[in-house]
């Protein structure tokens, strides 16, 4: 998809893919970015004002609401997580 940003590839060896919705200037969305490069959990950025097909998906899993962070990580969708649970879920899980 255009406008995705990918992690350093060397990052999130043995892991599913996270793909991270967000949006510029989101301080939440700065905070887990942060977090997840210091796991080292390998992810792809999605900035909701740029496609209006990820703010639909946002949107449907996030009560109508536009909320950022939203992950899409081991076929669930987290609202706001924590960068740990993302972490877990995208290293327990088996490789699709």
């Amino acid at each position: 998809m255009i406008g995705r940003k990918k992690a350093e590839p060397s990052e999130g060896a043995g892991q599913v893919p996270v793909i991270v919705y967000s949006r510029p200037g989101c301080p939440y969305c700065f905070l887990l970015r942060h977090s997840l490069r210091r796991r080292r959990v390998k992810f792809t950025e999605v900035d909701i004002w740029q496609h209006p097909d990820a703010a639909a998906a946002v949107r449907s899993v996030a009560d109508g609401n536009e909320t950022v962070p939203t992950v899409h990580v081991a076929g669930q969708w987290l609202v706001n997580p924590s960068a740990a649970r993302v972490a877990q879920l995208a290293r327990n899980s088996p490789n699709p």
